[in-house]
């Protein structure tokens, strides 16, 4: 069975890996496509820089890889490099694992405005996505950002952090050099709901309360508990955890630090003001609790001055020619990772894993589970599989070379990891991420000195 997966980030390596590993009478042979110069997608491209314990799942999935068994190629764009019709030639199913690196809307009044970003725009650029500016805004001296999710308190930490404590991270020098630029003083994260009900996990929010030369605030009016909320403290242990978390921090003094993190609960954005075009303050509405852990408006509206707000509400999928999509939900239109066309009916060897499957929800970890139910489906699928033309693995690699494609394979790859290395190295770091695209290429085809 020769099978392409679009996405090498841990949705598509996982599947693969997975495929590789299952007990079947024949062999499989796979190729994974990225549309980036690097494997690994958002453990890469979205997990904060100073996250180097979730960064460890890197070490594993170059694992994988480096097996030998499953081939990469980076710098390929399905839909223009290669077409659904050219899998169809090479292959026998394709599972499209593409992820989701847009930010969700926020319908609210004020959201075009000058100062108003989208968080995963920014966490592009600090985590240095080779399509994304190299340059940010960072003149804001208060900060909103929208949201009590995991992305929400990264874009919040590396707002209020000391850019010198990140130099011992991978950031590149145009990163470091706009975070020793910032002015930020104040960071206020808004929430609609409270304690019991955030989404951090409990290290996001431990480290977002001990940063180094930060006062993180916290207010006694937020601290509510109803029926629902004490169920899922009693019930939930990461909850618990992350409650009293919170609660440890009620009463303590600011210690006068010249940056402070203030956290908001029961405070459901309203609206972005602006003047001359540009952010001025956002207007949040109280919430509170209706016995059950969920929230309604109190009618009670509130300004804060702040210079710039951060939307981190969600991901987003994006859509792939050819391939059916749920403009509601950002997803491939599916059931079970299996692609449903309009009348609703799978279309044969075509499957789908991971975020652009499921929604921007869960972590890393629930990609495995996710992979196993798609993989299912394809092996179940036997019958209706592709039958390609050109089935030989050099005919891909031909076919890419013959339209000028610079595809960046595994050999290519450890280069270019070798000079991030040696980057870092230099600084005394562990690495140092590569930006443009050129830089990646001139890295990858390098010739022996």
């Amino acid at each position: 069975m020769r099978l392409a997966i679009v996405g090498a980030g841990p949705a598509g390596i996982y599947a693969a890996d997975l495929l590789i590993k299952a007990e079947r009478d024949f062999d499989i042979s796979i190729d994974l496509f990225d549309l980036l110069p690097a494997p690994y997608g958002l453990v890469r491209y979205g997990v904060a820089p100073d996250h180097p314990r979730i960064k460890g799942i890197i070490r594993a999935l170059y694992e994988v890889l480096d097996r030998g068994d499953i081939r990469f190629f980076g710098n390929v764009k399905y839909g223009s490099d290669v077409t659904l019709e050219e899998l169809k030639k090479h292959y026998h199913a394709v599972i499209f694992a593409t992820g989701a690196i847009k930010d969700a809307e926020l319908d609210i009044p004020g959201v075009g405005l000058e100062g108003s970003f989208g968080a995963a725009d920014f966490v592009n650029w600090y985590d240095a996505h080779p399509d994304f500016p190299r340059t940010w805004d960072l003149s804001a001296k208060e900060i909103a950002v929208i949201g009590n999710g995991n992305v929400a308190l990264d874009v919040a930490r590396i707002l209020a952090k000391q850019p010198l404590d990140l130099l011992a991270t991978d950031i590149p020098d145009n990163v470091y050099q706009g975070l020793l630029k910032s002015n930020a003083t104040d960071v206020h994260v808004f929430g609609r709901r409270g304690p019991a009900q955030v989404k951090f996990t409990p290290l996001e929010l431990r480290e977002a309360c001990h940063i180094n030369g930060v006062d993180t605030i916290v207010y006694e009016e937020d601290f509510k508990y109803d029926a629902g909320s004490q169920l899922a403290i009693d019930s939930n242990n990461q909850t618990r955890v992350m409650v009293n978390t919170l609660e440890s921090l009620r009463g303590i003094e600011p210690t006068g630090a010249n940056k402070r993190l203030h956290l908001h609960f029961f405070s459901a954005p309203d609206e972005i003001l602006g003047e001359g075009g540009k952010v001025s303050a956002i207007k949040i509405e109280r919430t509170e609790l209706d016995g059950n852990g969920g929230v309604v408006g109190t009618g009670e509206f509130r300004e804060y001055p702040v210079q710039a707000v951060y939307r981190a509400v969600g991901y987003f999928g994006s859509e792939l020619p050819e391939i059916p999509f749920d403009a509601k939900y950002g997803v491939i239109t599916n059931q079970a990772g299996r692609v449903l066309d309009e009348a609703g009916n799978a279309i044969p060897g075509v499957y789908a894993t991971g975020w652009i499957k499921r929604g921007p929800v869960g972590l890393i970890g629930h990609t495995k589970a996710d992979a196993m139910e798609t993989i299912a489906c394809i092996l179940a699928d036997q019958n209706s599989w592709w039958k390609p033309t050109e089935p030989e693995e050099q005919s891909v690699d031909q076919m890419l070379s013959d339209r000028g494609v610079k595809f960046i394979g595994w050999p290519e790859w450890l280069k270019i990891d070798a000079t991030e290395k040696a980057l870092g190295e230099a600084q005394s770091r562990e690495r140092v991420k590569l930006v443009e695209r050129q830089d990646f290429l001139d890295a990858a085809f390098q010739k022996n000195s």
